[in-house]
């Protein structure tokens, strides 16, 4: 353990090389496989697949060089979270602590941050996320942040939609979208 955090120490030291140690599994969803990666217990990536990707590649090429990946039972929590998030608990996801500050823009970190504040089963268009962070004028950076979203799911970036309410872009794919937020709205009806 660090004195510091109480955590593990999850360095490992390589021929005079520091590494980092990334915890790493995979869950399955109505929508393909999740890949989750975390470090010190905070979720820094949920990836979906496409179906053909192997995901350990994918995650060494999005993390650092200097990561180690180590398979894990539930990085971050996430696991748990996630299936209590498709059991109908919508606010599960809230107490994964996600990790932010390691990729993109200033811009995008607050647009990321934003978009866990959107409540589950609720949309906001990007002109009132692009409010929400600043500038209401932002709505198409708005759009390109949702776009290099790292950790989806977990960082709602599906329950932004265009202002007329149709779906918009998805990095995902537009169908992974509308399953979610269906989920959402099916669950929030109901709870």
């Amino acid at each position: 353990m660090t004195a510091a955090t109480d955590r593990p120490d999850r360095t490992h030291r390589t021929e005079g090389a520091e590494r980092r140690s990334v915890e790493v599994a995979e869950v399955a969803l109505p929508i393909g496989r999740l890949a989750l990666a975390a470090v010190d217990g905070r979720l820094v990536l949920a990836s979906l697949d496409d179906g053909e990707l192997d995901h350990r590649r994918v995650l060494a090429a999005q993390l650092a060089a200097d990561a180690t990946l180590v398979d894990a039972a539930d990085p971050a929590g996430a696991v748990t979270a996630l299936g209590r998030y498709l059991d109908g608990d919508l606010r599960a996801l809230d107490a994964v602590d996600v990790d932010l500050t390691g990729s993109g823009t200033p811009f995008q970190r607050r647009v990321w941050t934003a978009l866990r504040t959107i409540p589950a089963g609720t949309t906001w268009s990007y002109g009132q996320l692009a409010e929400a962070v600043g500038d209401r004028r932002a709505s198409r950076a708005v759009g390109s942040a949702n776009g290099a979203n790292r950790v989806v799911v977990v960082v709602p970036c599906h329950r932004v939609v265009r202002a007329d309410g149709s779906l918009g872009g998805y990095a995902c794919g537009p169908d992974r979208k509308a399953w979610l937020l269906d989920h959402e709205r099916r669950h929030a009806a109901s709870g």
